[in-house]
């Protein structure tokens, strides 16, 4: 028999296409999906604790539909979806969803846009909340 450069048809394997991940460093604390185990979001990224402290002390530390939440100056393999008003504790603002670009989960949202002169600090940030999340290299 004739030996064929292409493999029969029965033979070739369809393969479904990943999303490009981004890692971080090994050197540093990361934060990363519960579900899926992709990077989130390097430690020095997270607000300030002494942030975190004052929210709570105004009686406004961040809440997400499934219990606490950090707020990041940015993130990684995640993607967004599209913005929306929506009133939360601290008033009116237009946020995105977003969820993770590796299994798709819901993860927290995006703040676009503050309505109120007091929360313009939010913008372009990132909430994830804990319930998505687990630590990752080098906790202690």
């Amino acid at each position: 028999p004739e030996l064929s450069e292409e493999p029969p048809a029965e033979m070739v394997k369809m393969t479904k296409s990943k999303t490009f991940q981004a890692y971080l460093p090994n050197c540093h604390r990361t934060y990363s999906c519960i579900h899926c185990r992709a990077h989130l979001a390097n430690h020095d990224e997270l607000i300030s604790k002494a942030m975190q402290f004052l929210f709570f002390f105004l009686m406004q530390s961040f809440q997400g539909s499934q219990g606490r939440a950090y707020l990041f100056n940015s993130v990684v393999n995640v993607g967004c979806g599209p913005a929306e008003e929506r009133v939360l504790l601290t008033g009116l603002h237009a946020v995105a969803d977003i969820y993770c670009e590796n299994c798709k989960t819901t993860l927290g949202w995006k703040y676009e846009h503050a309505f109120e002169s007091s929360q313009k600090y939010k913008e372009g940030k990132f909430i994830i909340e804990l319930a998505h999340m687990i630590k990752d290299n080098g906790w202690e």
